[in-house]
C-alpha cells in the first residue's frame, strides 16, 4: 500500500467544454453522465489493494490521506475538494489490482456549476490545467475470447442443471471478447462514442477500465444513498408499438421477474445493517438505447461512508447470483477465468465519505500492452434457455463493440423471448414460436424475411447486411457534450 503523503488541494470555479476531451488520451479518468460528472488528469497518488478486505483496506488508507490533506474549496459542492477515482476487482482472489487514484487535476461539472481542482503532493507546486488535445480515431478488432459462444451455451446448460437440482437459485455467467489496440491508442475516442450512443448511462474510465454502465451501485451524498438494481433483460422493439409491448412483456415475464426479485432482495439485505429509512421504487422497465431492463431503485440514510456501502453490496445478486457464496463458486468453476474488474465497483469518492459508484458493465479492460478484453453476462435461473442467454450477452456486448466501430447499418438482434413477443402481436399460434424462426407463418405474416441464429448477433434476417462486429473504426464526436 502507498506510504502516507500530504496532499494540497485547491478547488476553484471554472468553465469547461466537453469533459472527456480533457482527459488523458492513454490513461483517462472519468465518471460522466448526461454531460455532468468528473474527469481526472494525471496521477498524484495511487492506493493499491487486493484480497478479500480490499475495500476496507482502501477505506482505511483513504481516511488517513484525507486527515493529512490541506484543502481549499471555494465551490463546496458534490465532487469538489479532494477526490479519488477507483476500481475494485470482482473476486477476492483476482490477480487484478484494486486501486484508488488521486489525479493531479480534476475537472467537474454539475448543472450550472463547473470547477477545477488542482492537487499537489508534499511541497510540489500546484499543477496547471493544459489545453485539451484533439481526439484521435481508434481502430480495434474484437473476437471471441476464452469463452466462445459454443462454450457459453454449454456452461449455461450446466448452470441450469445445478439450479434445477436445488444447488442454488441464480448464477450470473459471463463470456468475453478480446482484441489488441494499436500503440498509443486514444481511449477518449471510445469514451466519446459511448457518451454519444448511451447518454443516460455512466461513462467511466479508471486505470484502463472503460465502459458505459447502466447500473448505479451506490451514490452517497450528505448521508443519503441511492442504489439502482438491474436484472431482467429484453431487446428493444422494431417499432414504437412493438417496443412498448416488449417492455410490458418483460414486466410480467416469470423468468425475468424472478431473477429481478432475487437481485433486489439481495441489495436490500446487504444495505439494512448500514442504513435506515430504506425505501424502494419498482420494479419498472428501464429503457436503454439497445435494450430494456427491469429496475428497482433503493434510497435510504447511510450510516457510514460510500465505501462501507460498497463493501456491503458487492457482489450483488445482479452480477453474482443467489446464494452469493455458492454462486461465486459456480462462476469460478464454470467460467474458469479471472474476471478482473468486470462487474466490480468503479467510481469516485470524496473527503466527506460521499461519492458515486457504478457496476463495471458494458465495458472492457485495456492492459498496459494494449490488449483489450470485454465481458458481458446474463442471469441464469431454472428456466433459462442457453440460446436466449447467448443472445442477451450479444446485446450487452454491443456498446463496447460499437464504441470502437463505425455506426454502420446492421441487422436487428432478436432474442428468442423478443421473437415470442413479436409473434404474439400477430396472433401466431404457439407452434410458430421462435424455436422455429423459419416457419412460413413468421416469414410471411410478419414480413420478416428468413431468420437464422447468428451466434454473437442473435436472431437476424438473412437478407440484412452483415453486422460489423470486428475491425471497426471509431470516429470523433465533435458535438457531444461530456
Amino acid at each position: 500500500m502507498q506510504a502516507q503523503r500530504r496532499l494540497r488541494v485547491v478547488t476553484t470555479r471554472a468553465a469547461h467544454g466537453r469533459l472527456i476531451a480533457h482527459a488523458d488520451a492513454s490513461a483517462p479518468l472519468a465518471f460522466v453522465r448526461s454531460g455532468d460528472g468528473l474527469v481526472g488528469v494525471g496521477e498524484a497518488l495511487r492506493i493499491t489493494v487486493s484480497g478479500p478486505d480490499r475495500i476496507a483496506d482502501a477505506a482505511a488508507a483513504w481516511d488517513a490521506l484525507v486527515a493529512a490533506a490541506e484543502v481549499t474549496d471555494e465551490v463546496d459542492a458534490h465532487g469538489t475538494g479532494l477526490v479519488a477515482f477507483g476500481t475494485f476487482a470482482f473476486a477476492d482472489d483476482s490477480a487484478a489490482e484494486s486501486v484508488l487514484i488521486v489525479p493531479r487535476i480534476v475537472l467537474g461539472r454539475r448543472g450550472d456549476d463547473a470547477w477545477t481542482t488542482r492537487i499537489a503532493v508534499d511541497d510540489e507546486p500546484l499543477p496547471e490545467p493544459q489545453p485539451k488535445r484533439e481526439v484521435d480515431d481508434v481502430r480495434v478488432a474484437l473476437a471471441p475470447g476464452a469463452i466462445d459462444p459454443e462454450r457459453y451455451a454449454t456452461i449455461v446448460g450446466s448452470a441450469v442443471a445445478a439450479i434445477r437440482a436445488g444447488e442454488l437459485e441464480k448464477v450470473v455467467l459471463a463470456r468475453d471478447l478480446v482484441g489488441a489496440l494499436p500503440a498509443g491508442a486514444d481511449l477518449r475516442s471510445a469514451l466519446l462514442g459511448l457518451r454519444r450512443r448511451y447518454p443516460d448511462a455512466i461513462t467511466y474510465a479508471v486505470d484502463g477500465l472503460l465502459g458505459a454502465s447502466p447500473e448505479m451501485l451506490v451514490a452517497a451524498r450528505d448521508g443519503r444513498t441511492f442504489t439502482r438494481v438491474l436484472a431482467g433483460t429484453a431487446a428493444r422493439g422494431a417499432t414504437p408499438e412493438l417496443d412498448g409491448e416488449a417492455a410490458e412483456a418483460l414486466a410480467v415475464h416469470p423468468k425475468d421477474v424472478g431473477e429481478h426479485r432475487l437481485a433486489a432482495e439481495s441489495a436490500l439485505e446487504a444495505l439494512r445493517p448500514i442504513s435506515r429509512d430504506l425505501a424502494t421504487s419498482g420494479p419498472y422497465p428501464l429503457r436503454l438505447p439497445n435494450l430494456w431492463h427491469l429496475a428497482t431503485d433503493i434510497t435510504g440514510t447511510l450510516e457510514g461512508s460510500v465505501l462501507d456501502a460498497l463493501a456491503a453490496l458487492h457482489p450483488t445478486a445482479a452480477v453474482a447470483g443467489t446464494p452469493r457464496d455458492v454462486a461465486l463458486a459456480r462462476i469460478a468453476e464454470l467460467e474458469g477465468i479471472d474476471r478482473g474488474r468486470y462487474a466490480g465497483p468503479v467510481g469516485w469518492l470524496d473527503a466527506s465519505g460521499g461519492g458515486e459508484w457504478a457496476i463495471a458493465l458494458r465495458g472492457a479492460q485495456v492492459a498496459p500492452d494494449g490488449s483489450i478484453r470485454a465481458f458481458a453476462g446474463a442471469g441464469i435461473v431454472a428456466d433459462s434457455v442457453p440460446a436466449d442467454e447467448l443472445a442477451e450477452t450479444a446485446i450487452k456486448l454491443r456498446p463496447i463493440v460499437d464504441a470502437f466501430g463505425d455506426p454502420l447499418p446492421r441487422a436487428r438482434c432478436w432474442s428468442s423471448r423478443s421473437l415470442v413477443a413479436f409473434c404474439r402481436r400477430f396472433r401466431l399460434s404457439r407452434e410458430h414460436s421462435p424455436q422455429d424462426p423459419e416457419s412460413p407463418a413468421i416469414r410471411n405474416q410478419c414480413g420478416m424475411g428468413r431468420l437464422r441464429f447468428a451466434g454473437d448477433q442473435g436472431w437476424r434476417r438473412e437478407d440484412a447486411p452483415p453486422t460489423p462486429s470486428i475491425a471497426c473504426n471509431a470516429q470523433r464526436d465533435g458535438a457531444a457534450r461530456g
